[in-house]
């Protein structure tokens, strides 16, 4: 999890974002320390949170933004399926919120 919600690479990743970043999860409760040792480990319900974070962010926040700049209209599916109206309609609603957000042209 990286400081300040950006993304780096390892060797950008220096002890002191990991402490702050350490600090924050055990806050949230989401890790413990492990008694008599540096090692954290995750909570039950810190591992159920990072992990739907995860999902969120793989399988539906970053499909819509790729989605939301599209630069032809897309032809859709010929027979689409309940999830496709509901992904469509998320899709839709996103970039209506990029447009009051400044987000989108």
């Amino acid at each position: 999890m990286p400081a300040q919600g950006r993304d780096c690479g390892e060797a950008d990743y220096q002890s002191r974002q990991a402490a702050y970043d350490l600090k924050k999860l055990r806050g949230k409760e989401m890790v413990r320390r492990v008694r008599n040792t540096r090692k954290y480990e995750p909570t039950s319900t810190g591992l159920k949170a990072m992990t739907a974070l995860l999902v969120l962010r793989e399988k539906v926040i970053k499909p819509l933004l790729a989605a939301s700049i599209e630069t032809q209209p897309a032809r859709g599916a010929q027979h689409p399926s309940n999830l496709d109206r509901h992904y469509e309609t998320i899709r839709v609603s996103m970039q209506g919120v990029f447009r009051e957000l400044g987000l989108a042209a």
